[in-house]
């Protein structure tokens, strides 16, 4: 049992020992007040308890009454919890508090190089500065909460602090303290700012080896595959696959992956995911197992996340052993496709629950994508006003410059076609293209704002074919450069990128542009029952894009379904009130004759001009 048990009461066990102790106890009646909180815990006391259990409780109980008790009442402390392997102790100065969690460490430290090894002792320390509350002689609130999760992410031997707890005693105590950035910890909504107090004697190695501070995006290791096939060929093929799949992360530009010999020294190692990412300094953590049964390979994948160990996303994935390359080729591809959009939901749900007034640019640039996914004037004017705030923030941010590029052409084209739109939007897509030219993201959205808009399908395409040589599985580049080929149409590529982008990522919530390129080809080339079929499929993807839904209405009326053409002229004209086949035309996305093609079949299933 950890100190993180505060929560709960103290059995009357553990009540009794702390008077056989002679624990110092707080009194008080139901209130609230500001404390110092320090939360030590024995690190490993399960398996000291499990080795001898009687000599580690002897051990243990001379250790609080001869060191940690007269330390705590020394600094005018006192001690409301105590659990079977740690304590929680309120301080009224956050300097007394420091100056004891030093003091037991170091009398402590001074302690084992005493005794053998398998009798020592070593504490976890952390310790925060916040509102608690006092309910007799227990302390309760989120001061408590958050010292005991800083114990936990300290060293053996080693103390934590909030960056509230060093704003305080900086100045007056002569520690150093080093950051280790923000942390996100169990069931605290916010990301803690997190020091390590740095002690004497502690050497340059040791410090170096300590656990690394989260970066400020979505970060992952991979580790090496299981081979559950008892197969030594296998093995090598499990590794070659976990090679190519970080290879392939690491040409994205908004994901941290750790480096492979960095992740294969954890290989056959029985260690808890949650040690992984914190040792590694990772959010999200990616394990897996391949198997062989006669000619079939199946290999099984899985995303976590780090804090808490929750399952993120996990999947199958099988093919045929006879050409093992081309089968490892494939399975990266479509493990790397589905890992990025599945850590970007993940990353837009983090933000979402961030409070307001802690946002950075990266925050804002995640709460907007889920409306410029939506693809509808109202959301694109609240993702416009969220990435207007991460441009501030950020002004050379290339991605959201180049979603702010999208939304701008998606008020232009669709909310009244107003100049001061359209120019915006190529002013953020020039941004995009200029200031993204390693990002594929930036690139992407660029160039598709550029086509739509000027025409300039050249200059579009080339910049498409960078994102793609950049990142090869980025099922959002090949979604819109499936668009902009349907617009060139040069329509074999376009087919071709829309199939692989929903190769790559079947649920992505892009997708409707793959399915809209897939079924205006299909119009064009007079294939309407296929049109029929993609446009049904893009509505399922984004029910309010109005775009599709006229697909759909033309795509019934060229087959002279007409009565399946005015129901679904209905629902268009339910997604959007005002549409009319005038402002439909003006878009002027493909050739005048396509339009009007369009526009003819919109006609018979009597759509207002």
């Amino acid at each position: 049992m950890s100190a993180l048990a505060a929560a709960g009461k103290v059995p009357s066990w553990l009540s009794a020992s702390m008077l056989m102790f002679g624990m110092a106890s707080c009194e008080g009646s139901m209130d609230r007040k500001l404390a110092a909180i320090l939360a030590a815990d024995v690190v490993g006391y399960s398996a000291l308890m499990e080795r001898d259990e009687t000599g580690t409780f002897e051990r243990l109980t001379a250790m609080r009454k001869a060191l940690i008790e007269p330390e705590i009442t020394k600094r005018r402390g006192c001690i409301f919890k105590l659990m079977g392997d740690g304590l929680l102790a309120e301080f009224g100065s956050a300097v007394d508090a420091v100056e004891c969690a030093v003091s037991v460490q170091r009398a402590l430290n001074e302690r084992n190089a005493k005794v053998p090894q398998n009798e020592r002792l070593e504490l976890r320390i952390g310790l925060n500065l916040g509102e608690v509350i006092v309910d007799g002689e227990d302390r309760y609130g989120e001061g408590v909460n958050v010292s005991a999760r800083l114990q936990q992410l300290a060293d053996p031997g080693g103390i934590c602090i909030s960056g509230k707890v060093v704003r305080e005693v900086e100045k007056t105590l002569a520690f150093g303290f080093e950051s280790m950035g923000e942390q996100q910890v169990k069931n605290i909504t916010e990301p803690i700012t997190v020091h390590r107090l740095v002690q004497e004697g502690t050497s340059p190695e040791t410090r170096l080896a300590r656990p690394p501070a989260l970066p400020n995006r979505p970060s992952i290791a991979v580790l090496a595959f299981e081979n559950m096939s008892g197969d030594p060929e296998q093995e090598y093929f499990a590794d070659g696959l976990v090679e190519d799949v970080i290879t392939n992360l690491s040409k994205i530009p908004s994901l941290f992956v750790i480096a492979r010999n960095s992740t294969f020294a954890y290989k056959h190692k029985a260690i808890d995911v949650r040690q992984i990412a914190r040792e590694l300094g990772v959010r999200y953590v990616l394990e897996g197992s391949i198997r062989r049964s006669a000619n079939r390979l199946r290999i099984t994948a899985q995303l976590i996340e780090g804090r808490d160990a929750t399952h993120i996303w996990a999947d199958r994935f099988e093919g045929a052993a006879e050409d093992i390359f081309d089968l490892q080729d494939q399975l990266t591809e479509r493990i790397v496709g589905t890992l990025e959009p599945t850590i970007r939901r993940a990353e837009i749900e983090r933000a979402r629950r961030k409070r307001p007034g802690s946002l950075d640019a990266y925050d804002f640039f995640l709460r907007a994508l889920p409306h410029s996914y939506a693809n509808t004037p109202a959301e694109s004017d609240e993702a416009l006003r969220l990435l207007r705030e991460a441009l501030r923030l950020d002004p050379d941010y290339a991605c959201a410059h180049g979603y702010a590029a999208w939304g701008y052409e998606q008020r232009f084209l669709r909310g009244g076609f107003h100049p001061e739109d359209r120019a915006a939007a190529l002013r953020h897509a020039h941004a995009a293209l200029a200031t993204g030219r390693d990002d594929p993201q930036a690139l992407c959205l660029g160039a598709f704002v550029h086509a739509t808009i000027t025409h300039g399908y050249e200059r579009s395409i080339n910049a498409l074919d960078r994102a793609l040589m950049l990142d090869g599985n980025s099922s959002l580049a090949y979604g819109l450069s499936a668009m902009v080929h349907m617009f060139n149409e040069t329509y074999d590529q376009s087919r071709d990128h829309a199939f692989k982008a929903l190769r790559l990522s079947p649920l992505d919530p892009m997708n409707y542009h793959s399915y809209l390129a897939l079924a205006w080809v299909s119009l064009f080339t007079s294939q309407f029952e296929d049109a029929v079929k993609y446009s049904a499929l893009g509505i399922q993807v984004n029910p309010g894009f109005s775009i599709l839904h006229a697909s759909l209405v033309a795509s019934y009326a060229n087959l002279d379904r007409l009565e399946a053409a005015r129901a679904a002229a209905g629902r268009l004209l339910q997604v959007a009130p005002g549409w009319t086949i005038g402002e439909f035309v003006r878009m002027d996305v493909v050739r005048p004759q396509l339009m009007n093609g369009l526009a003819l079949a919109l006609r018979k299933a009597g759509l207002p001009e």
